[in-house]
């Protein structure tokens, strides 16, 4: 497999309860951690689905990575949340 791009399925916006004095914004939590290949002929570009075959389009996209061997594709503070159709086409 070539390389693969770290892309994030995000939970719909929830704005914050409002606090005196402080400003406040919309925050949105990663529901999914999605594999995608780049885009064919575009190595800085993400394909249009992931490897589970979800639409990347709203997706937002991670650090680029190519395969190590011995080490996971995702950033460990997300394995609780890795898609696991996605990660059994990694390590196939």
């Amino acid at each position: 497999m070539g390389n693969i791009v770290v892309v994030y399925e995000l939970d719909k916006p929830v704005a914050p309860r409002p606090s005196p004095g402080v400003v406040g914004g919309e925050e949105r939590h990663v529901r999914k951690v999605h594999a995608a290949p780049t885009a064919p002929g575009e190595p800085a570009a993400t394909g249009p689905r992931t490897l589970c075959g979800k639409d990347t389009f709203a997706m937002e996209t991670g650090p680029w990575i190519t395969e190590h061997p011995g080490t996971p594709w995702y950033p460990a503070q997300y394995a609780s949340v890795v898609c696991p159709d996605c990660d059994a086409v990694i390590e196939t």
